[in-house]
């Protein structure tokens, strides 16, 4: 039958309306729990959710459907993604759900699944747990074997201690900034950055169900710029909504995307001769400029599709410990098995301290080609080759653009949006390829 519901990064759409509606939520429950009770499994599986008001309904509508199942819902409530990832590995869980709508606005809402070893489930399991969700009533556990939920009381004070081990100085005297986007870090992430010894400023910290990542965030990076300078800051550190994402600004304003990052990081590693296969996993989506540095630095890049978690199967595949997006999606293998921003930051810190260097000393001959993108609503993902006259206008940018620049043109996996990314030398001549294309996409689409 194929997946329906999952996209790139789990079940995602307007909270509410269909399908992220709570009977989807209780349904997604019991046939997870199908799935786990068919690999001999019938144990606790993990629910943590970011701070949008409809959490509340889907993390009560999954844990009944857990329930009905015979297995043990575990409440950790706001939580980041990775958090979940790393307590469902530390706790010996058989799952791990986070509800969740990453950088999107309030109104939306989303399920991703990790298996118990903390990572995003395959497409094939995805698929297998679609599949059985109209389960009927004779899947159901007898009344005295239906699970009870608990909350795990001490998720945020075990995460901390796990970040804060994986940084091995003291910030003492520097000051930085936090954009916690009203999110699912608000709590986490001022105690870590305290308690490693930096004077936070900590901002976007009062969530109140509706304004998650609202101008702020990593979909907004000119708000932590602004407040880097408002505060005389050493260092600005935006995170999306679920904390899986983050940017970072330096002293002098300058925004520092994940691709920047993953250029400083795999730097680092190399030079300690640290870095797995001296390569590095991003996606299609990765700057030509990264792909240039690592080359002039003997790594490679190689490409998945986008969302992290094909990059993070092929870096399992190929053995690697370094992966991510220009999004700010960053795996570090060695120390988590998902993106984790305040993880990432902490990394970028270890390398600034130990090199005594500047984020933009440590950029050194790093360079981004301009990138420009846009997104057309589409009323439906028909194939594109099904669209022959936007198939050859792609095909002329392409030809155009030659060996100094790239096209990619993709559906979001979360959105009905078709995505236009153009990438080259000339910013003027991008920006017109951009809408012409975007203009014979509404027209097809």
């Amino acid at each position: 039958m194929g997946r329906v519901l999952f996209g790139t990064d789990g079940i995602r759409g307007i909270a509410n309306r269909h399908p992220m509606t709570a009977d989807l939520a209780l349904r997604l429950g019991r046939a997870i729990c199908h799935v786990l009770k068919a690999r001999g499994k019938k144990g606790a599986i993990l629910i943590g959710k970011d701070t949008r008001l409809s959490g509340y309904m889907l993390e009560t509508a999954l844990a009944s459907g857990i329930c009905s199942m015979g297995c043990e819902p575990v409440l950790l409530g706001p939580m980041p993604t990775a958090a979940v990832a790393f307590l469902t590995r530390q706790t010996l869980a058989d799952a791990g759900v986070v509800v969740s709508a990453s950088h999107n606005p309030y109104e939306y809402n989303g399920i991703k699944v990790f298996s118990s070893l903390g990572f995003k489930l395959s497409d094939e399991l995805e698929e297998e747990i679609e599949s059985f969700l109209d389960l009927d009533a004779s899947s159901l556990c007898s009344p005295e074997e239906m699970g009870k939920a608990r909350r795990l009381e001490d998720g945020i004070g075990r995460y901390a201690e796990f970040l804060k081990g994986l940084f091995p100085h003291s910030l003492d005297g520097m000051r930085i900034v936090l954009d916690c986007a009203n999110g699912a870090t608000y709590r986490v992430a001022p105690l870590v950055f305290e308690e490693i010894g930096a004077e936070t400023i900590a901002c976007e910290v009062d969530p109140d169900g509706f304004n998650i990542n609202r101008a702020c965030g990593t979909e907004h990076p000119h708000r932590i710029r602004d407040l880097v300078k408002e505060h005389k800051a050493d260092l600005g550190i935006a995170f999306d909504g679920d904390g899986d994402r983050v940017m970072l600004v330096d002293g002098e304003g300058e925004i520092f995307t994940g691709d920047s990052l993953m250029a400083i990081i795999a730097s680092f590693l190399k030079e300690r001769s640290l870095l797995k296969g001296d390569a590095v996993v991003g996606t299609v989506m990765s700057n030509m400029g990264l792909e240039r540095f690592l080359s002039e630095k003997g790594m490679r890049l190689i490409r998945t599709k986008v969302g992290d978690r094909y990059v993070i199967e092929e870096m399992l595949r190929s053995d690697l410990n370094l992966g991510g997006e220009r999004s700010g999606h960053i795996v570090l293998l060695d120390h988590t098995t998902t993106g984790d921003g305040i993880v990432t930051a902490l990394k970028v810190l270890e390398i600034m301290v130990e090199k005594g260097k500047t984020l933009k000393e440590l950029k050194g001959s790093y360079r981004e080609y301009p990138q420009v993108e846009s997104s057309v609503k589409v009323r439906e993902k028909r194939p594109l080759t099904e669209v022959p006259a936007l198939l050859k206008m792609m095909e002329e940018v392409q030809n155009m653009l030659g060996e100094r620049g790239r096209l990619v043109v993709r559906y979001s996996g979360t959105e009905d949006v078709l995505r236009i990314m153009l990438e080259g030398e000339d910013e003027k001549e991008l920006l017109e390829y951009a809408k012409g294309l975007e203009e014979l996409a509404k027209e097809c689409l």
